[in-house]
């Protein structure tokens, strides 16, 4: 059996197999299934201060390979996840990590401040693509990037700051560096790539948002890239995800430079994806030898060199 544990920022996760915001709500329903305490941890549904009812349907759409989502950030506010989902969560053992969102640097200050030293790490959402203010704003330019992170990292005290890239900008490394500059104890990428899907019966988008998030194992390769690019950039641990199904894909991550994966869409399509992905690690590992799966974190060796 290999040692499938890992420590990112001091927090010990004892795989390094996490389930992606959005897709895991706050572990519940999945535990109904399987005990969740096997996974490495939980990135929770993305939280607010205040709750939000997120935007109108349809805000879900199919297509190859991917699915698209718009679903705005739909929550029951930060409050709420304290009052009635924290102390389950944190009951079953697995690593609790608070995916956090606003509309303006006050609101990532704020909402940092309250959850301080109650989870295990922050995760901080300045890219997603579905929200028309807020979000998006923050994770375009490298400055941004910079300036909500270091509002976010001073209200901190006692957690990690995860940061959370989008890979709709310029240049991933850049964007890399700036949350680095700006405190982040840790990225995280990517969030979903921008698209839409065209109901040609109707000759219009079938989301009622008309643009979403695109997530699956259709972006996979953009996301290996990326984190390999982020991983290059910094000095920080990168936790990368974006289209993982299986242990090799997960594979591929971390020999690209991620110390962790976070698994998302293939929740939807395999409720029992991250305890087979699990099981595939420790297999792999004792397969080829590995005594340890951080031992895989940035081996790749590039061709040519």
């Amino acid at each position: 059996m290999a040692n499938l544990s890992v420590n990112i920022c001091g927090v010990n996760f004892k795989n390094p197999v996490i389930a992606a915001s959005g897709t895991y709500g706050f572990g519940r329903e999945f535990n109904e299934l399987y005990d969740i305490g096997k996974i490495g941890g939980v990135s929770t549904k993305g939280l607010t201060n205040e709750p939000r009812l997120g935007n109108p349907v349809p805000r879900i759409a199919e297509s190859r390979g991917v699915i698209l989502n718009a679903v705005g950030l739909q929550n029951p506010g930060v409050e709420h996840f304290i009052k009635n989902d924290l102390e389950w969560l944190k009951s079953t053992g697995t690593v609790v990590i608070a995916n956090v969102a606003g509309k303006t640097l006050d609101d990532y200050h704020k909402i940092c401040a309250r959850l301080d030293g109650l989870v295990d790490m922050i995760e901080l959402n300045i890219s997603c693509p579905n929200v028309k203010s807020g979000g998006m704003a923050f994770g375009i330019k490298p400055e941004t990037v910079e300036e909500v992170t270091r509002v976010a990292k001073s209200a901190l005290t006692k957690t990690p700051l995860i940061v959370k890239l989008s890979p709709n900008v310029e240049s991933i490394a850049a964007n890399a560096k700036a949350a680095e500059r700006g405190g982040a104890d840790c990225i995280s990428l990517i969030n979903t790539l921008t698209g839409m899907a065209i109901d040609i019966e109707k000759r219009r988008p079938i989301i009622a948002n008309n643009t979403g998030g695109v997530s699956g194992a259709g972006v996979k390769a953009v996301a290996v890239r990326m984190t390999y690019e982020a991983a290059q950039a910094v000095k920080i641990p990168v936790i990368g995800m974006g289209g993982i199904t299986c242990a090799e894909d997960a594979i591929e991550f971390l020999m690209a430079g991620a110390a962790a994966v976070q698994v998302g869409t293939a929740n939807f399509t395999d409720p029992y994806a991250m305890p087979k992905i699990i099981d595939g690690l420790n297999a792999w590992c004792d397969k080829h030898g590995v005594a340890s799966v951080s031992e895989l974190t940035g081996t790749l060796q590039l061709n040519g060199k």
